[in-house]
C-alpha cells in the first residue's frame, strides 16, 4: 500500500543492509548496486496510475464542485450587486445573491470536513492516499469556487450575455481558475502536495465533462432552466 511517509512527507532514503564483506554480492558492490528506494515528498505517490490520479483529482476538487450547485438550490435573496448597473448593464444580475453565495461556501466547507473524517478509511479501502483538507485549503476551494462564478457573471454582463446565456469554457472552468490559485495562496504546502501537475491536468480535462453532465441532469430534473 502506498501511503504517506511518516516523517511528514519529506524525501527520505531507505537503505538496505550493507553489502560490504558479502562475497556473494561482489557483483553489486562493483558499481552495479541498485539505488536505494526513495520516498517522494508529499502524500501523492510519484508513480500513481491514471485511475489513481483521477480519483485524487476528483476527491480534492469536491469542495469546489459542490458550492455552485448548493447555491442554486438555496436560490433567491438579495442580489450581491444590489441591482446596480455598470453602464447600461447589471454588474452581476439577480442570479448572484448573498444567500446563495454563503450557502455555497458553507456547503463546500461542510463537505471538506466530512471528507477529512472519511479520508483514512477511504485511503485504506483504495490502497492509496486521498487527501484530508486543511481548514484554509477547504476555504480556498469553497470560496474560490463561488468567487469564480461571480467573476464569470461579471464578465458575461460586460460581454452583453444575459443571465443563463451559454459561455463555453468560462461556464465550465470559472470556479477552477479561481479556487486553485486561492487555495495555493491560503494553503501553499497543502496545495503543493496535493495538486501535482498531473492532478491539475486531470482537473482541467475532467471538470468540463462533469460540469456539462451534472447540468444536463439538473435540467432534466427541472432544477435548472438551461442544460449548461
Amino acid at each position: 500500500m502506498r501511503r504517506t511517509s511518516p516523517d511528514g512527507g519529506r524525501a527520505t532514503l531507505e537503505r538496505g543492509p550493507s553489502l560490504a564483506g558479502d562475497p556473494s554480492r561482489d557483483d553489486l558492490c562493483d558499481g552495479d548496486e541498485k539505488p536505494p528506494a526513495i520516498k517522494t515528498r508529499g502524500f501523492v505517490p510519484a508513480d500513481m496510475t491514471l485511475l489513481e490520479t483521477v480519483v485524487v483529482a476528483f476527491w480534492a476538487m469536491l469542495p469546489a464542485y459542490v458550492p455552485n450547485n448548493a447555491a442554486v438550490l438555496a436560490g433567491g435573496g438579495r442580489p450581491i450587486d444590489g441591482g446596480r448597473t455598470w453602464g447600461d448593464r447589471r454588474v452581476l444580475g439577480d442570479g448572484k445573491t448573498w444567500r446563495g453565495t454563503a450557502t455555497g461556501i458553507l456547503a463546500g466547507l461542510a463537505l471538506a470536513a466530512l471528507l477529512t473524517v472519511l479520508a483514512p478509511a477511504v485511503s485504506d479501502a483504495l490502497g492509496f492516499d486521498v487527501p484530508a483538507f486543511e481548514p484554509l485549503a477547504a476555504l480556498g476551494l469553497a470560496a474560490g469556487a463561488m468567487l469564480g462564478d461571480i467573476l464569470a457573471s461579471f464578465l458575461k454582463r460586460r460581454a452583453g450575455r444575459q443571465r443563463g446565456a451559454m459561455f463555453p469554457g468560462l461556464d465550465q472552468l470559472d470556479f477552477v481558475v479561481v479556487s486553485l490559485p486561492l487555495t495555493a495562496l491560503l494553503a501553499t504546502d497543502w496545495f503543493r502536495d496535493v495538486f501535482t501537475w498531473d492532478v491539475i491536468l486531470v482537473v482541467v480535462v475532467v471538470t468540463p465533462i462533469l460540469h456539462v453532465s451534472t447540468n444536463v441532469i439538473a435540467y432534466k430534473l427541472g432544477l435548472k432552466n438551461e442544460p449548461w
